[in-house]
């Protein structure tokens, strides 16, 4: 079997294993049931399954497959989309996958897969956020991915070409630098004990003011938005500050309809906050419930039983800025740190805009009295005067 296709199945396995739209973060355990993939010189696959339902349902769906009765073989025709079938519903359904030689079982595309998910299940016991699991099982496997090394060969220098090609190529901001660097410094700083890593300075810490819409914008964006369940998740976002994922795995019993409140789970930190919620926003919360009846979770998926995924939002949000003719970079986020200006302009203490939006610090929050416009209209440029 290729090198391409062998790599293509770690990524997708990897993809499935730390899939940012499942509802709470799960390692994935293999049983010893195998599905057992190997190459055959008459350009097919090979694929020997044990029992199970759901992978009869996949193989099945195959077309142009064969079953041996002899060798209780399927024969499928070497194509990514029939390896990708295969491999979700294995996944799925908690069977190993075994790419059919002694070879791939020794090979550098293994090694780096039991490292992610050994590197996964030690930050889940240790209780960080399934962002932050994401984010460093991303940058881990494509600083692999791009050196063509095991962990064990991955060097300094390997590290450092690999942050400056980033920042050169992709053009990745200070902060993602920092992720990047707490990222690595996990993996082979505490779980592989080099002490190399240590030698690898963060970066000085970008002062960028955030960028902030007015009000007249932001109402554009949401009155340019049709769909009821597009138009809520967007106009909850800046009526209550929430952070993009905040919003995507909110549950209906987070809605506190009599007192007027939002309670926010698990936020950023592991915190969980309280923040308003608007009036306006109250009567198209009960439309949209009305017209969809979600079971659990407050905006669903096209799976029920997960919540609408995250890129979703950001395409919705994305189209509705074009049709409201907004030409500037703007992002879900900015909505955030609209809500948080427009509280500062309207006079709310700088103290209760840090509990709305679940700062630590009020160093953070006091980011947005630079951005504020409200004592600064009332100042006139020498030249007016």
């Amino acid at each position: 079997m290729s090198h391409g296709i062998k790599f293509y199945m770690f990524q997708k396995r990897v993809e499935f294993l730390f899939n940012p739209s499942l509802p709470s973060f799960k390692v994935i355990f293999m049983s010893n049931d195998k599905v057992n993939i190997t190459s055959c010189k008459s350009g097919l696959l090979a694929v020997k399954i044990p029992y199970n339902e759901d992978l009869l349902k996949a193989v099945r769906g195959i077309p142009g497959r064969k079953w041996d009765h002899i060798s209780k073989t399927w024969f499928i025709s070497d194509r990514k989309e029939h390896l990708d079938a295969i491999l979700e519903s294995a996944l799925k359904t908690g069977a190993d996958v075994h790419m059919g030689s002694d070879e791939y079982a020794s090979s550098t595309l293994l090694k780096n897969e039991r490292f992610l998910i050994n590197l996964a299940k030690i930050m889940t016991v240790r209780r960080y956020s399934r962002n932050t699991i994401n984010s460093y099982i991303h940058y881990n496997s494509e600083l692999l991915k791009k050196s063509g090394k095991t962990p064990e060969e991955i060097k300094q220098e390997d590290i450092t070409e690999f942050i400056f090609n980033k920042i050169g190529e992709d053009e990745i901001s200070t902060s993602t630098v920092q992720i990047i660097i707490n990222a690595v410094k996990f993996s082979y700083g505490e779980m592989l004990g080099k002490d190399f890593i240590y030698e690898i300075k963060s970066p000085k810490k970008d002062k960028k003011l955030p960028v902030v819409m007015s009000k007249n914008e932001v109402l554009r964006i949401i009155d340019n938005i049709s769909n009821v369940k597009h138009k809520t998740i967007i106009m909850l976002i800046y009526s209550a500050g929430l952070r993009l994922n905040e919003a995507v795995t909110m549950k209906i019993k987070d809605i506190d309809l009599e007192r007027g409140m939002i309670n926010i789970r698990s936020a950023k930190g592991r915190k969980d906050r309280t923040t308003i919620l608007s009036e306006k926003f109250k009567s198209l919360l009960e439309e949209y419930l009305l017209q969809y009846r979600p079971d659990d979770w407050l905006f669903e998926g096209q799976e029920r039983r997960y919540p609408i995924h995250s890129r979703s939002v950001q395409h919705v949000f994305e189209r509705a800025v074009v049709k409201a003719g907004i030409t500037r970079r703007v992002s879900v986020h900015t909505l955030r740190h609209s809500f948080a200006t427009h509280l500062l302009e309207q006079g709310v203490d700088v103290r209760y805009i840090q509990e709305l939006l679940g700062h630590s610090s009020p160093n953070t929050t006091m980011i947005y009295t630079h951005v504020s416009t409200g004592k600064i209209k009332n100042i006139k440029s020498p030249l007016d005067l």
